[in-house]
């Protein structure tokens, strides 16, 4: 392997090099590294290194919780370091061609290439071009085939890894569900192949080997005439015919961090983020996080008290974030509100609630975050009427939203937040209708409290992404409307939002297309990201440096078509690029959830008993299934 490689002059001219750079640039401190918090372990005396990539900016990086958890979760070995790596903004990356710099860590500023696993994080689908750019100016080979022993074994994991194919070609070992359950697994596979000197293809088989752990150079996929899949097979015994994900099952004795590190600069989420659960037992039908997190799990309220006191005292923050894909659901919410306020109130830190379902018992819990400040609250009612709220299980009403509106009003706020889906499957007119006609109810509760109590400022704030099915959810099977379907909803909603103290944002439609297209694509669409790639075409989540003209020219020349992948109903008896991956929910419930989505059927929380989706299979996972519905946090 390639570790030590690099001489100490070498380590001084990448320095210097770089120090003229960050004078070209316009953000510095995204490229600086030495925030408080963070770990610099000696890179001779530590055997595994480990570098981690978020595959976007330092300021959307440095956002997301996951990275913060496995940073101090691989730091607190003694045998392994993590370093961090982030997807360097377009006038970085001129700096680093014309001066001959590789892609360099942010705590000892090492290439990438001298780490013995570089892991992605996979977080987005319009993320991927940047990891083939990562891995460029990394000067690592981009696919799997074309490294040598020398080069570090390349890993992913996040959500976007349970369909890891259109990542194919280019990622050794793909981690599937919690990365704190697999990650030291994994590592202590990788060290004993350093130490050994093992072939990196015996590596590979090995990690194989591990719960949880996908790697698809040792599968075949085969295809029919028609473009679908025919079989996906292994072509050894240490590849499993299906890859379990990992599950953490208590949450209380997962590894947390008690200290982050803190940017110099601004970041999207600066705040502490605590989080509160994981999982979600609503069962919405568009939601991929709803399924792949389940079963709930929650923290206690003791010991999420005394990670914030912690991490307040670390980084000196003056917020926290109870996150959570439904925070309003955690079963201790008021307690654990009015715990924090009386251990954090004296150091002036607030609380935020992001997440709120509609229908959770939010006011207590609201007068009690607004002692310090005011932030501003977020709902999500999904779609306009309660026909299609239905259809996609969302389980809450429109009497829900104008309750919790006019509780917020009351208590203070002035500020909502409200987040629609357009493109639901058998969306009507109607139900866009209904978008704008809740927005004007919404404003009318504003406009109900009394003036002298009523805070000054209304905003409204309605936003509506496209709809794109996902796998792993009942949706999988559904077509994503066409663009040109898409713009005539956007241009409809935009009539029907306009609405005094009312402010519409719509998603980008071309994004939202692409973004279907990966997230049911197949193991052919590797070679779509990397004509893709090789076009230009990087930091694709940015408007400003997105180009669509660019990426259907990269499907043409590929032959395939982005409408069979995005456009195209499913048959239910189709082979799925993903049916290898088992996500702990059975097709036969998502199936049956499909079914009742087109009677417009609500399924229960599971909160209220086992729906059978497919966890209760599997000894210790769900507490739920077992009918212990009494809440976890103790």
């Amino acid at each position: 392997m390639n570790q030590g490689k690099m001489t100490n002059q070498d380590q001084r001219t990448n320095h210097e090099k770089m120090e003229r750079a960050l004078d070209a640039v316009q953000k510095a401190p995204r490229y600086t590294g030495g925030e408080m918090n963070t770990r610099i372990k000696e890179w001779e005396d530590t055997p595994l290194r480990f570098g981690f990539c978020f595959p976007d900016t330092y300021e959307v990086g440095m956002s997301h919780l996951g990275l913060k958890i496995l940073y101090g979760l691989i730091n607190r070995e003694s045998w392994s370091l993590c370093e961090r790596f982030f997807m360097p903004w377009t006038d970085m990356i001129a700096q680093m061609k014309e001066n001959g710099i590789p892609l360099l860590s942010m705590e000892s500023r090492h290439p990438m290439r001298e780490f013995d696993v570089i892991g992605f994080t996979l977080q987005y689908e319009m993320s991927y071009t940047n990891i083939l750019a990562m891995l460029d100016m990394g000067r690592i080979p981009l696919e799997s085939r074309e490294r040598d022993e020398a080069d570090p074994i390349i890993v992913a994991g996040g959500p976007c890894a349970f369909n890891p194919e259109p990542l194919a070609p280019f990622i050794d070992a793909f981690m599937i569900g919690d990365g704190e359950d697999v990650m030291t697994e994994l590592n202590r596979v990788i060290l004993e192949r350093k130490e050994k000197g093992e072939s990196r293809q015996d590596c590979l088989r090995k990690l194989a080997q591990l719960d949880g752990v996908y790697v698809p150079g040792l599968y075949d996929v085969a295809y029919h005439e028609d473009g679908t899949v025919k079989s996906v097979t292994p072509v050894c015994p240490e590849a499993r015919p299906t890859v379990l994900r990992r599950f953490v099952t208590d949450l209380d004795s997962a590894y947390y961090p008690e200290e982050i590190p803190v940017p110099y600069t601004e970041v999207v989420f600066d705040r502490i983020m605590l989080e509160i659960m994981r999982g979600c037992t609503r069962g919405c039908r568009f939601c991929q996080a709803g399924m792949l997190y389940r079963p709930v799990r929650e923290r206690s309220m003791e010991h999420l008290a005394e990670l914030a006191e912690k991490l307040v005292a670390s980084t000196g923050y003056e917020e926290i974030s109870l996150s959570s894909l439904s925070s309003g659901d955690y079963s201790c919410l008021p307690e654990l509100i009015r715990e924090l306020m009386r251990r954090l109130k004296d150091k002036r830190v607030s609380i935020s609630l992001p997440s709120l379902r509609l229908d959770s018992v939010l006011k207590e819990s609201l007068e009690e975050t607004q002692q310090v400040k005011k932030t501003s609250l977020t709902f999500a009612p999904e779609a306009g009427t309660q026909r299609l709220r239905d259809v996609i299980n969302k389980g809450v009403t429109e009497q829900d939203l104008l309750e919790k509106c006019r509780d917020a009003f009351e208590g203070g706020w002035s500020s909502v937040k409200l987040y629609f889906m357009d493109g639901l499957p058998t969306e009507t007119t109607e139900d866009l209708d209904g978008i704008g006609d809740l927005a004007r109810k919404v404003v009318a509760e504003y406009f109900r409290v009394p003036k002298p109590q009523r805070a000054k400022g209304l905003r409204v704030t309605v936003s509506a992404s496209t709809f794109v099915p996902k796998p792993f959810t009942p949706f999988q099977w559904d077509a994503q409307d066409t663009i040109p379907q898409i713009l005539e909803k956007q241009a409809y909603l935009k009539k029907a939002l306009n609405i005094k103290g009312v402010t519409f944002n719509w998603h980008e439609p071309y994004l939202s297309y692409l973004e279907a297209c990966f997230a049911r694509g197949d193991r052919r669409l590797g070679a779509v990201l990397r004509r893709a790639y090789e076009k230009g075409c990087i930091l694709d989540g940015w408007s400003e440096t997105f180009d669509f003209g660019k990426w259907m020219e990269a499907f043409r020349e590929c032959g395939l078509d982005p409408a069979f992948y995005a456009n195209r109903v499913r048959p239910m008896d189709e082979i799925l690029p993903w049916d290898h991956i088992d996500s702990g929910i059975s097709k036969a419930y998502l199936r049956k959830e499909k079914e009742r989505s087109s009677r417009a059927e609500v399924t229960k929380d599971c909160r209220q008993g086992c729906n059978g989706c497919g966890l209760q299979r599997y000894d210790g996972i769900c507490s739920w299934a077992k009918g212990k519905g009494d809440a976890p946090c103790a």
